[in-house]
């Protein structure tokens, strides 16, 4: 299973300085730093006014951020382009995403684009990045997965996770690269260790299934918990699988139980129709939760939910049916938390 595609990243606030006003622009940045951000406002002006790119390209995330400043999308895409049209690489990136979003500018693929490529051609990762996601999905160019493969391919060597995510999953899908698990495995393995959690999941499907790697449900387990312990629903689910059946870990229906849950608050219809199952037939029989949950799940498309669903219903009274439909509504309404 494999998870969606990131697109939105956030650069951090430049600390380099200029040549002539290096001392007013460290200053600057000290007191931005300090959280005088009226300071540092005051301090940045006056060199950007005067040409300077790392200052305007301060102000520009000051202004995006409402830091010293009411928040002000129009004016920090002014400082951007003033930056950008130096050649300052995380200037253009962030004015490729303040398109891409519709801030401060009318929303315009193409335009993110050109501006994503004239940081990416710099070397800036995010840049790159973004770059093969909008060549991966189409968007402000003709869709080409060779090129979103070959950016990712240059993000990710700079150690971006994100980038070596994606680009695992490229070589898993086979998508403008040779199918290749293991290459998949070797990117799944960098982005994971840098604690990036659907990498952490995808790496524990790969162990499970033994695809690039030897079969070994303790790893995958282990991959499982971490990416579930930072609330990734899928792994979550997975987690709880693993401890139904016993696989790399001692079967423990309630821990079965309790991974189910927190995936199933998440709004996960497998896990909803497992937890289903184990209100049916596991440690804590409850047939109104158990088609409670049922018909949660079956509300998504969950075939075998709704089967399950009428399973249960012929051990129940008229009375807790009602009771248990009252309940998934309410549950529903609620975002599926506090629902047992």
């Amino acid at each position: 299973m494999m998870k969606k595609w990131i697109v939105s990243l956030v650069a951090t606030l430049a600390l380099c300085s200029g040549l002539a006003q290096a001392d007013a622009l460290e200053d600057g940045v000290a007191a931005y730093n300090k959280g005088n951000y009226s300071q540092a406002i005051k301090l940045f002006r006056p060199i950007a006014e005067k040409g300077g790119a790392e200052a305007q390209y301060n102000l520009g995330q000051m202004y995006r951020e409402g830091q010293g400043v009411p928040q002000n999308y129009q004016e920090a895409v002014k400082w951007y382009r003033l930056a950008a049209t130096q050649g300052l690489a995380k200037a253009q990136y962030n004015l490729g995403l303040r398109y891409a979003k519709g801030q401060g500018v009318p929303q315009d693929y193409k335009q993110a684009v050109d501006w994503y490529r004239k940081a990416a051609t710099q070397g800036l990762a995010y840049a790159q990045f973004n770059l093969g996601t909008m060549y991966r999905e189409g968007k402000g160019i003709t869709q080409d997965h060779q090129e979103a493969a070959k950016w990712y391919r240059l993000s990710a060597t700079q150690g971006l996770a994100e980038a070596q995510y994606n680009f695992g999953v490229m070589y898993d899908r086979g998508q403008g690269v040779t199918q290749n698990y293991q290459e998949a495995v070797k990117w799944f393995r960098l982005a994971a260790t840098q604690g990036y959690a659907e990498a952490q999941y995808n790496f524990g499907v790969m162990y499970d299934r033994g695809q690039g790697v030897t079969q070994n449900y303790q790893e995958a387990v282990k991959w499982y918990r971490l990416a579930a312990t930072q609330g990734y629903a899928e792994a979550q689910y997975n987690l709880g699988v693993m401890y139904d059946n016993g696989e790399g870990v001692a079967q423990d229906y309630r821990e079965a139980v309790k991974w189910y849950r927190l995936a199933a608050t998440q709004g996960l219809a497998e896990a909803q129709s497992n937890l289903g199952i184990m209100y049916l037939k596991g440690v804590t029989q409850n047939y109104v939760r158990a088609y409670m949950w049922f018909n949660l799940a079956a509300s998504k498309g969950r075939e075998d939910a709704k089967n399950n669903r009428d399973v249960v219903a012929q051990k129940m009274k008229p009375a807790q049916i009602a009771e248990a439909q009252k309940l998934a509504r309410e549950c529903e309404k609620r975002d599926y938390k506090n629902c047992d």
